[in-house]
């Protein structure tokens, strides 16, 4: 077995094509404790809010690269003297240790590269179901189902804020909060169309279907970012809430859909037990959406608002998930695939996002002036 090199501070200098410089984040975080200890700190609190934030998340990622430092220390020491005393067991474990480093390195040095405005919020993830009926509202309940598994296995705490059960089988729309370091980062990647192929269970004669479900991605907005919005701009809907829920569950008004007119955009919410919770939360979303909006406008390198919110149907599809006749999910933005179906709707997705965001950046630095 080669033995690894250990890790020295000329290797660690920088992650990910200087998303995030060794030296330089080390004395950022110096200034950050600095400022923490001064007791006016707090006279600004959104400056300070910004401040912590900055300083929390800049203390993790160094802590991410000391903790990955150490075990592979740990990892070259038990590799040498496995390879000392030829015990081949122990090189096989010291092996499957690299390899668990190496795979975690990979992903902090996508992290790294989440350097967006709003890359390190929350996120709200709605899905749509489209063109196919029954079929359609049944795999965006199974999309529901991927995300928030995916969510889960990433210590990301996941809140059903609306949904509307389809007419007979699954749902027709369904909104998510996922509540974590990056959720927006991340799940920013999975907007767009998403196509399966599959047996249908709801066709007697067991003929292949195809159906479609929309995925849109927006970050969850704070007090700090001023967003605004004319009140008269907007239009309130109330409505009965659907779907299992407490006493107040179809019997009053308590959901609330906003539609900012200007620009089209529409939110719902059911998951509070009042109209007024419900209004309060579907303000926070709309003020997400346009802020959504905003960094799309920014963003030039990403197809326009307006094209990623296009029929849900054939030729708008980011992502292809075929069970029969073979097995198969493939990326049409990235050409990753697999033919591990179950483990990807069970939330195995890092491997599409990871690729998604590489592009994404690669294309935003290859862009003029970027």
């Amino acid at each position: 077995m080669s033995r690894p090199r250990r890790p020295t501070s000329s290797s660690r200098s920088t992650c990910s094509g200087g998303a995030f410089d060794w030296e330089p984040a080390l004395r950022r975080l110096d200034e950050l404790d600095a400022r923490v200890e001064d007791p006016t700190l707090w006279d600004r609190p959104a400056q300070a809010q910004s401040l912590m934030r900055e300083r929390t998340r800049l203390a993790d990622q160094i802590g991410a690269v000391r903790e990955l430092e150490r075990g592979l220390a740990d990892a070259v020491d038990y590799a040498g003297l496995a390879d000392e005393e030829g015990d081949e067991a122990s090189l096989e474990d010291a092996r499957q240790q690299l390899a668990g480093l190496k795979a975690r390195a990979g992903r902090a040095e996508l992290e790294a590269l989440l350097s967006g405005e709003a890359d390190a919020n929350d996120a709200y993830l709605e899905v749509n179901s489209g063109a196919g009926g029954t079929e359609s509202a049944d795999w965006a309940q199974m999309l529901v189902r991927m995300y928030t598994r995916w969510s889960q296995a990433h210590g990301y705490a996941v809140e059903v804020v609306e949904e509307t059960p389809g007419d007979q089988a699954g749902i027709k729309s369904a909104t998510l909060q996922v509540k974590g370091p990056n959720a927006y980062g991340w799940l920013k990647t999975e907007a767009g169309v998403h196509r399966l192929v599959r047996i249908s269970p709801f066709d007697s004669n067991a003929r292949r279907h195809t159906s479609f479900a929309s995925v849109w991605v927006y970050p969850v907005v704070d007090d700090t970012i001023e967003i605004e919005i004319n009140p008269a701009d907007v239009r309130t809907d109330t409505y009965r809430s659907s779907g299992a829920g407490g006493q107040h569950i179809n019997k009053t008004d308590s959901a609330v859909r906003l539609t900012h007119i200007p620009t089209g955009v529409a939110v719902a919410c059911q998951a509070g037990r009042s109209q007024h919770q419900n209004r309060d939360e579907a303000w926070k979303m709309l003020r997400a959406r346009l802020y959504e909006l905003e960094l799309q406008r920014r963003e030039a390198a990403q197809q326009a608002l307006e094209d990623q919110k296009s029929d849900i149907g054939w030729g708008h599809q980011i992502r292809s998930y075929v069970l029969q006749p073979y097995q198969m999910v493939k990326d049409l933005r990235t050409e990753v695939e697999t033919s591990d179906t179950a483990g990807v709707l069970d939330g195995d997705l890092d491997a599409f996002m990871g690729a998604a965001l590489g592009q994404r950046v690669g294309a935003t630095r290859d862009r003029p002036n970027a």
